[in-house]
């Protein structure tokens, strides 16, 4: 493939060329919780899509082989939370592979239908499961709101260029 002025020069599709354009791309932080057989599971993402507003649906995708999968898959209920620029720790234990999820250092508490709660998040939603939809290695979850809360402190979590960053003004 030749250059093109003031693009570069394009590559076909690969995961290495859509993970390097996402990269780019800066997005909400948000943690997705669910009651599990074993304890709660939980899994950090910035995959977090309003659907539609009537009625109120959101969207998040999740891979199969991800240790929160099989609880997410079973769940009806789902807790979504929007993490401040104060969590990049919360953020990134719940993205690790093997962290204790939900040990001493994460404040949280059972909510509305089991589901875990995160404290102190700038907002938060439990939502019914309306369906799993295949994606590649992925499902996309759609969930319908029932409950949640707008009120929490702090300012938004991005994620960009690999890594958690709080707005600028």
């Amino acid at each position: 493939m030749t250059a093109m002025p003031g693009l570069g020069t394009p590559r076909l599709a690969s995961p290495d060329l859509l993970r390097s354009v996402f990269r780019r791309h800066a997005a909400g932080v948000a943690v997705i919780t669910a009651r599990g057989d074993a304890g709660p599971v939980g899994f950090t993402a910035t995959s977090l899509t309003s659907v539609s507003a009537e009625p109120p649906l959101l969207s998040f995708g999740i891979g199969t082989g991800a240790s929160s999968w099989p609880a997410i898959s079973e769940a009806d209920h789902v807790g979504v939370h929007i993490l401040g620029e104060h969590q990049q720790d919360l953020a990134a234990t719940f993205a690790r592979s093997g962290a204790d999820r939900f040990g001493p250092a994460t404040s949280w508490h059972e909510g509305p239908e089991g589901v875990p709660v995160l404290d102190d998040v700038p907002a938060w939603l439990v939502c019914r499961i309306a369906g799993r939809v295949p994606a590649g290695d992925h499902r996309i979850v759609v969930a319908e709101v029932v409950l949640g809360d707008s009120t929490g402190p702090g300012r938004p979590l991005l994620y960009h260029q690999g890594r958690f960053h709080g707005l600028r003004d």
